[in-house]
């Protein structure tokens, strides 16, 4: 199974696919700039399994991230 790896020594310790330099950044711009996963798959030499684990690591992020309310003064 494809993992995230973060390593201070590799694209400034972003979170990229293991065993390579890819970005979870630079395949979900790809994705969100309308390639398709198999343009993406050619145009980065990675597979499918890697593009899901981006997309289940950018997921389990969002699902963590904290909201707190502002509250605006009258």
């Amino acid at each position: 199974m494809t993992e995230i790896t973060l390593n201070k020594n590799i694209r400034f310790g972003k979170p990229t696919i293991k065993g390579t330099r890819i970005t979870v950044d630079d395949v979900l711009g790809a994705l969100s700039g309308g390639m398709t996963f198999k343009e993406v798959e050619e145009e980065y030499a990675i597979k499918r399994t890697d593009i899901l684990a981006v997309l289940k690591y950018a997921a389990k992020v969002i699902s963590e991230e904290k909201i707190g309310l502002l509250t605006v003064s009258r």
